[in-house]
């Protein structure tokens, strides 16, 4: 199902364009740049304790210096909607890069009455200036950093009675990594009917075997799992570039393919339109 929410986007607030393929775009020190850059704004007293003043000082740098694999402003707006709407008592995401998600959902997850918060990062210095940014903004009570490999996290999180129930969930990180650790969730009961998902660059880089597995029938999951195909990545519906990016920092990841999910769950599947903070369009 696709719904069109695209409208004119607004130049004025354009980030700077990413760099081209092949060029480095993120992990070259521009993250600690931002650190500084915000802790260092002119009006850094009143963006204290203010989410939306410290995401105005990160869109500032974002579309002054440089550019920023952030979700923003138009994508982000998709999504606080639907936290508007869904109201989750529990929130994750997988992926915090630099901590524009957290800010912007943590605030509209307690904004809506909603308990907490889990931003999942693997790299710690990302990590690090997501910490720095939620507690500038006064998000500390509500946003929780963990640091570490997705699954990993998640698991433990699970095991150690943290997390027992995530009612919307935010993917936006290794792109391979969106069904299998979907998948791990829904075999530890995390997601389960009622669980809300949003999941960025469905389309654009694209993740063909995300997107095949949400819209399947139980029937498709099912046969699926009893030939033993469930959980083999398919790597070959991404690009070398989409899968090999993280590789020189975070070395090769390795996936798990010993979870099967669960087949039983349908879920309704929706495409919705947007801009990235280029202003590229994107679903």
């Amino acid at each position: 199902m696709a719904e069109s929410r695209i409208n004119q986007f607004d130049e004025t607030k354009a980030y700077v364009p990413q760099e081209e393929e092949g060029t480095a775009f993120f992990d070259d020190g521009r993250e600690i740049e931002l650190l500084h850059y915000v802790y260092g704004h002119p009006l850094i007293e009143e963006i204290r304790g203010s989410p939306s003043g410290v995401l105005r000082a990160v869109d500032e740098y974002g579309r002054t210096k440089r550019y920023l694999m952030n979700v923003g402003d138009d994508k982000g707006k998709i999504v606080s909607d639907l936290i508007a709407e869904v109201k989750p008592e529990t929130m994750v995401e997988l992926g915090g890069y630099v901590g524009y998600s957290a800010l912007l959902f943590g605030d509209a997850v307690r904004k809506a009455g909603g308990k907490r918060y889990f931003s999942l990062e693997r790299n710690p210095e990302f990590a690090a200036v997501i910490m720095c940014l939620v507690d500038l903004a006064g998000l500390s009570d509500v946003v929780k950093v963990v640091i570490g490999p997705s699954a990993e996290s998640i698991k433990r999180l699970h095991q150690n009675g943290t997390m027992k129930h995530i009612d919307l969930m935010f993917l936006d990180h290794y792109k391979p990594a969106y069904t299998t650790d979907l998948k791990l969730c829904e075999h530890l009961g995390l997601v389960s009917p009622g669980t809300v998902l949003a999941a960025d660059n469905v389309i654009k880089p694209g993740n063909p075997p995300y997107l095949k597995y949400v819209r399947s029938s139980v029937a498709e999951k099912r046969e699926l799992s009893e030939n033993g195909g469930a959980n083999q990545p398919d790597d070959a519906s991404f690009k070398e570039h989409t899968k090999n990016q993280y590789r020189n920092r975070e070395g090769e990841e390795k996936l798990s393919t010993e979870i099967k999910g669960n087949p039983n769950l349908i879920y309704e599947s929706k495409l919705v339109d947007s801009f990235e903070p280029t202003g590229i369009p994107v679903s």
